[in-house]
């Protein structure tokens, strides 16, 4: 289960979170094993952010969360595309945003671990 979080400085419109989430399903099946029927994505818009010390107009924390591994040449591919994402569709500059990503080992669905 993939897990997509975004951080951003700009207010999303219904229709951004809409288009947001359907190419972030997309692009989280370019990590194997990974697909948009298990994705969570959820979305804190109009957030603070400060960055080299100064407060952003435009800048986005994507915190990506996946159960079990993945390559760090896939990941680097899923990080292109999040920024690049985030760049056409609410106009944050690349440069104005991080992404992490996290491999957890022991995930819960449903009543029990995966």
């Amino acid at each position: 289960m993939p897990y997509i979080n975004s951080k951003v400085t700009v207010k999303l419109s219904e229709e951004n979170k809409e288009n947001l989430k359907a190419k972030m399903g997309q692009i989280i099946s370019d990590l194997p094993g990974k697909s948009e029927e298990w994705l969570m994505v959820s979305f804190n818009d109009g957030e603070t952010i400060y960055f080299r010390g100064n407060k952003m107009d435009k800048a986005a924390f994507v915190d990506v969360r996946m159960f079990g591994k993945a390559d760090r040449q896939h990941k680097n591919k899923v990080a292109q595309m999040l920024c690049s994402l985030l760049e056409s569709e609410v106009d944050i500059p690349q440069e104005n945003i991080y992404v992490t990503f996290s491999e957890v080992e022991d995930w819960g669905w449903n009543g029990e671990l995966f």
